[in-house]
């Protein structure tokens, strides 16, 4: 397999395992979605620190942390926290469809951040693409009386921080961990809040001190698949390849998790839909 070949089958991947990601926060939407957000954070970075500790990395921490890449670390560490957030909030707020909606705006907004930062080319038919984005977006606004702002946020956000990856030099796992690092303080101080006071759901019965740890793994595997896939292919492709998350997780909150789709949402994912055959269509 070439380079490129590599990155996308790892991005894949991590969609997957994003994609039925709700069906695990839903399971836990008694949690406080700062709690939930806490132990995403630290349990990423137990599960990170331990690989960095057998393998001997932790002078490429060092290095990442105070080279020239500290910046743009910093900017992925701030992006993708406030997208770990909404995330789990939207979906223990019954909102997964309008978060998988977000998804699939996401590889759009990337492919416009490519042709802004990276000077990538957007032929007509790509264009055409992010305009029957804006539309679906616009329509959605219209049916519903309210703008999907949840939606955009998610999309916008994830797009910040895949161009903020796409400088980052280092290791992909090394550059998860750092960016945890950077999130755990806080998360930490409150989690020993929530623990001294009684109110943390962590070692209060089986099921959640179980479970919870489980964030870990289901948060940085995927980002680091997805971190080594984005520094192999272009940043238009890896928004593409995106799309199977939200399908997978659209599919999650409309059959299993029971949310409603109405036919606004059904007319927004249709121009979505062919903003995506538009934009692979203009790719040849």
């Amino acid at each position: 397999m070439t380079q490129a070949q590599k990155g996308v089958a790892a991005i894949i991947l991590a969609c997957s395992i994003w994609g039925f990601a709700p069906l695990y926060y839903h399971a836990l939407s008694e949690v406080g979605s700062f709690e939930m957000m806490a132990h995403r954070t630290i349990w990423t970075a137990v599960m990170f620190g331990l690989v960095a500790t057998l393998t001997r990395r932790w002078g490429e921490v060092r290095a990442l942390v105070t080279g020239r890449d500290r910046w743009n670390i910093l900017a992925a560490a701030a992006f993708i926290a406030f997208n770990w957030y909404l995330f789990i909030w939207a979906i223990t707020a019954d909102r997964a469809v309008e978060a998988s909606l977000g998804y699939y705006i996401y590889p759009l907004v990337s492919a416009l951040l490519g042709v802004v930062l990276f000077k990538e080319a957007l032929r007509g038919l790509q264009a055409v693409a992010i305009g029957l984005a804006a539309l679906a977006v616009a329509s959605l606004t219209w049916g519903l009386g309210v703008a999907p702002m949840v939606a955009l946020a998610l999309a916008v956000s994830f797009a910040f921080y895949s161009a903020a990856k796409k400088r980052i030099a280092g290791s992909a796992m090394i550059s998860v961990l750092v960016e945890v690092l950077i999130i755990a303080p806080p998360m930490v101080a409150l989690l020993l809040w929530l623990g001294a006071t009684g109110r943390g759901w962590f070692g209060r019965d089986l099921y959640h001190t179980a479970l919870l740890p489980l964030a870990g793994p289901l948060s940085g595997g995927p980002l680091m698949l997805f971190s080594y896939g984005a520094q192999r292919v272009k940043l238009a492709t890896s928004g593409l390849t995106q799309y199977l998350n939200p399908t997978l997780q659209f599919l999650s909150a409309w059959l299993i998790l029971h949310e409603a789709v109405t036919i606004w949402h059904a007319v927004a994912l249709a121009l979505v839909w062919a903003a995506i055959a538009c934009y692979t269509l203009g790719r040849r």
